[in-house]
């Protein structure tokens, strides 16, 4: 409940009359309890991130276990389908449960496209998925408004989008713009997206036009979590980026000691100052110290350079600059 998308869970939950379902289960890491908790609790409708969604998927496969038999609808969002996984649950399930893609923004509140996937209402794909195929992110729902701008931006537009940042006029209004002519003019509001249309209207994800990246379905900076890290008063520099680890984009930090700092033990003072101060989505799965960042021509930090610099397969058990 920290975030915006327990608005999409609890509110339809609770003005439809339908039963909203709170269990620690579902945190547990284990997807054999989860499966269970879903059964014992006549659960119909799974609200996932499609980070979970892909790793359910793969230990359905990888153990060979079915769906429980009450879900009807299972809805996932927050960052791009692996079509691997999709074409796996497509073997998996016969139809029986509707997969329903959603993309939004907070600044939009929450949903403003949606898609089936699978399911008795799904679209004709031409499957299977291909490795390299993108997923469609879906149709505009009807409240909403949506131009692409000349550098493949989605912009969106309608009465779900947000009237700015609170205090913070110059970010409101780099991204909150007027655009389109006619009936098509308007407020909108740059998602940062680029995206593609499909012959059939749909649009298709092309990856993103900034920095921001997805970790656990949250969009992230990078620069927020810097801030974050630097704020500690041992720490000199620091970059962030977001890399591919075990299949899900991660947060790694390469961070540079203040002349009194402890190298050997900074990189596990950063992780207790950042659990008390942010969301754990905003805490790095690895920090490592470092003589230097790479820095660019101008002198601004390379996240990019930084990482292919330092990046280590995994992170040493027991070693002190990396945790």
């Amino acid at each position: 409940m920290n975030w915006d998308t327990c608005f999409e869970e609890i509110l339809p939950t609770l003005t439809t009359g339908a039963t909203l379902v709170f269990d620690d289960e579902a945190y547990s890491g284990s997807f054999p309890r989860f499966l269970r908790m879903v059964e014992r609790a006549g659960i119909t409708v799974l609200d996932l991130p499609t980070a979970f969604w892909h790793e359910l998927v793969h230990h359905l496969v990888e153990y060979r276990v079915a769906m429980p038999a009450g879900v009807r609808l299972l809805i996932i969002g927050g960052e791009a389908v692996n079509p691997v996984r999709l074409a796996e649950w497509c073997e998996l399930d016969t139809g029986r449960i509707r997969l329903l893609n959603t993309y939004g923004c907070t600044e939009t509140t929450l949903i403003t496209h949606a898609v089936d996937l699978h399911g008795p209402e799904a679209p004709r794909f031409d499957r299977p998925w291909a490795a390299t195929r993108r997923v469609p992110i879906g149709w505009a729902l009807p409240h909403v408004v949506e131009q692409i701008s000349d550098e493949g931006e989605l912009l969106v537009s309608g009465p779900s989008v947000a009237l700015g940042y609170r205090g913070l006029p110059a970010a409101t209004q780099a991204r909150f713009v007027t655009a389109g002519a006619g009936e098509g003019a308007g407020r909108y509001f740059r998602t940062g997206d680029r995206v593609s249309r499909s012959p059939d209207g749909l649009l298709v994800h092309e990856g993103r036009l900034d920095n921001e990246v997805k970790v656990r379905g949250i969009r992230v900076d990078p620069a927020e979590v810097e801030a974050h890290i630097a704020s500690h008063p041992e720490v000199g520099a620091v970059a962030v980026a977001g890399v591919p680890i075990a299949g899900r984009t991660a947060l790694v930090a390469y961070v540079v000691p203040r002349a009194q700092a402890e190298p050997a033990t900074l990189a596990g003072a950063v992780l207790d100052h950042l659990r008390t101060r942010v969301p754990g989505h905003l805490v790095p799965s690895r920090i490592t110290v470092v003589p230097t960042l790479v820095r660019t021509a101008s002198g601004k930090v390379d996240r990019a350079g930084s990482h292919q610099r330092y990046a280590v397969p995994r992170p040493r058990q027991g070693a002190s600059d990396e945790r």
